[in-house]
């Protein structure tokens, strides 16, 4: 695909007015947004910000390429803008840009459009390409560089034939470069390493982690012949293979602007050993996990507004009181009713569906969005248990997200042998029917064995009446953690409501106290360990106090879903150290929910109320300290 294919007269400002680094971008997005080209410029410059909070994408030189790979574009497009007199756009040689490149990338770009953006990015390092950009007096005349310089590169050229250097020195250097969009900067490093080194002589292999894949990649024995490897990333590498090397570890922008100096460390050998820490789970380098972790943060990210909405909103309905949303309670408030309503009959309920639905879509784009709402909508309303309710929860959800987004791909590649004069049919009417009744069936066949789980561990947890209290309290604190709402969360609840019935109001205050510990103690590892946790994960952490706080354990679902590993074990290991402790104390609480909002009904006055609140607190504190001693350091972005 040529560049001129995405950069049209329709996306170019000759002139822009913007005086600023918001204003450009804004500017820039309504221009692609006229051109037709976004579904929705809100939420593509919402994509835009998120990106340049990682690290600037003002490269330098006069340039900037801010861009994104987002749902709200509806096809891949370049904007471009030009600013005669310069602004600042917080460059990282601190000087103003004056050519701006906006790159919009769909979710599901092919690789044909990925390899044309990253090809402008490389195009943008020539000196005598960005001139003549800069002295063009029409849109015409910009597009005409642009074919002029893809004339002169004969066509696409593949990374793995792109500037290999004559030997020169006798020494091989091995490069890796990734940026966490893998449109831009990452090939821009490349092809800034590849012409330095070319240019002083300097033998060097440059392997690209881009969106359309790893390119030019590194082989075994390319690394065993390696004197020196720069590893420039933003973003997770592989990096077990380098063991034993000398590798510099640095950001993706040093190698575009401190391009000679890393080529000088490399040569020089002034790098430090690289040492791989097998304890610290080699197969969180792979490409398999990398994978995962995309499909499972897409639905957690889209899920996040309706956990957060609903639990505040729920807790904000308990200033009325604990039962101000029963009818039938003298507590009765009808704004808290409907609080209430909206957070926990609403919010709540969609909670499940999102995360399996966006889940689906990462894996199978949009085609497997409604397999994977139906397949979590059934997750959390069939039970095919009498008495039961809830069905499998947020466990549940994802093992339908997964389900429906590789179900769909199934589906996809089956209709694919369909001729092409049925193409329009098929997102319309094969995919969704398809995948929808074979996601739906396994989900309606599988969801009762999982909801028997609830029934059965509720059935065993009666059986305790005469065991050690102490040992049922650590017992029902794990069990309300171990799955954050799924069937055995709601086993223990359902199981301290039962005591309650029964006047033993020991057991509900040991499920309450249990069930708050999680998103606490998630929310005290997020202040105590900052290096562990990126920055929206420490952001969701100032509302998981409140969630904690409010007895909504379901507040820990987006820390557990991107890393259940680590965070599950320590959710239940304070949350059971809570439930022993509770029970110890021999504390009593007659409210079934409230959190923090009940404390003042525990019995026993203010020494059991502190108790209390010890019991919460130092469990909270043991999940945040296992947590920060399970997760690793998170990689800094540039």
């Amino acid at each position: 695909m040529k560049i001129t294919q995405l950069l049209t007269e329709s996306t170019i400002i000759l002139d822009v007015a913007a005086s600023s680094k918001p204003e450009v971008i804004a500017e820039l997005v309504a221009q692609l947004d006229r051109a037709g080209k976004l579904n929705d410029p809100a939420q593509f410059t919402k994509d835009i910000l998120a990106r340049e909070e990682q690290s600037t994408t003002g490269i330098g030189e006069g340039i900037a390429i801010p861009h994104a790979k987002s749902g709200a574009v509806k096809e891949p497009a370049i904007a471009f803008g030009r600013s005669n007199s310069g602004l600042d756009y917080e460059s990282m040689d601190g000087q103003p840009a004056n050519l701006f490149f906006m790159i919009a990338a769909t979710e599901g770009a092919n690789d044909a459009h990925l390899e044309a953006l990253s090809r402008l990015a490389t195009f943008l390092m020539d000196g005598n390409f960005r001139s003549r950009i800069l002295a063009a007096t029409t849109k015409q005349e910009v597009l005409q560089a642009v074919t002029d310089k893809e004339i002169e590169e004969d066509g696409p050229v593949a990374p793995e034939d792109e500037h290999t250097a004559p030997a020169g020195s006798g020494k091989r250097i091995l490069a890796v470069t990734a940026c966490p969009t893998g449109i831009a900067h990452t090939y821009m490093a490349a092809e800034k390493l590849n012409e330095r080194a070319k240019e002083r002589g300097i033998d060097i292999k440059v392997e690209t982690n881009g969106s359309s894949g790893v390119k030019n990649r590194l082989t075994d024995a390319d690394i065993a012949a390696a004197d020196a490897i720069i590893v420039a990333a933003d973003t997770k590498v592989e990096m077990a293979r380098f063991a034993g090397k000398p590798v510099i570890q640095t950001k993706v922008g040093k190698a575009i602007y401190e391009t000679d100096n890393l080529l000088d460390r490399a040569m020089t050998g002034d790098a430090p050993v690289y040492q791989h820490d097998k304890s610290k789970d080699d197969a969180a380098d792979t490409e398999s996990k990398g994978l995962f972790y995309k499909h499972l943060m897409n639905g957690v990210s889209n899920m996040l507004p309706f956990v957060v909405g609903g639990g505040i909103l729920i807790a904000i309905s308990f200033f009325w009181g604990i039962n101000a949303s029963n009818p039938d309670s003298p507590e009765y408030n009808e704004f808290a009713a409907m609080l209430n309503t909206i957070g926990g009959g609403n919010a709540f309920f969609l909670m499940v569906p999102v995360l399996a639905g966006f889940i689906a879509m990462s894996i199978a784009e949009r085609p497997g969005f409604a397999p994977g709402m139906i397949g979590g909508l059934i997750a959390i309303t069939v039970t095919g248990v009498e008495g039961a309710s809830g069905g499998s929860g947020f466990l549940g959800g994802l093992i339908a997200g997964f389900l429906a987004g590789y179900v769909t791909l199934l589906v996809k590649r089956v209709f694919s042998v369909l001729p092409n004069s049925l193409e329009g049919l098929k997102p319309v009417l094969f995919f969704p029917v398809f995948s929808i009744a074979i996601t739906g069936i396994i989900m309606m066949l599988v969801n009762p064995q999982l909801t028997k789980v609830y029934t059965a561990i509720s059935a065993f947890l009666e059986s305790l009446g005469g065991t050690n209290l102490v040992l049922v309290g650590l017992l029902l604190g794990g069990m309300m953690a171990i799955d954050m709402g799924g069937p055995i969360n709601k086993a223990a609840y359902t199981f301290g409501i039962a005591m309650l019935d029964a006047q033993n109001f020991n057991f509900m205050a040991t499920v309450m106290a249990a069930g708050m510990v999680p998103p606490l103690g998630m929310a005290i590892a997020t202040t105590m360990f900052k290096n562990k946790f990126t920055k929206p994960e420490r952001e969701a952490g100032k509302t998981a106090y409140v969630l904690g706080a409010c007895f909504i354990t379901e507040g820990v679902i987006p820390f557990a879903a991107a890393d259940p590993a680590r965070v599950i074990p320590a959710s239940v290991a304070g949350a059971a150290f809570t439930g022993a402790l509770v029970m110890l104390f021999d504390v009593s609480l007659r409210a079934p929910h409230g959190g923090v909002f009940v404390m003042g009904l525990v019995d026993g006055g203010v020494v059991k109320i502190l108790l209390y609140a010890a019991a919460i607190i130092a469990g909270a504190i043991v999940t945040a300290i296992v947590a920060g001693l399970l997760k690793k350091k998170v990689v800094a972005a540039a």
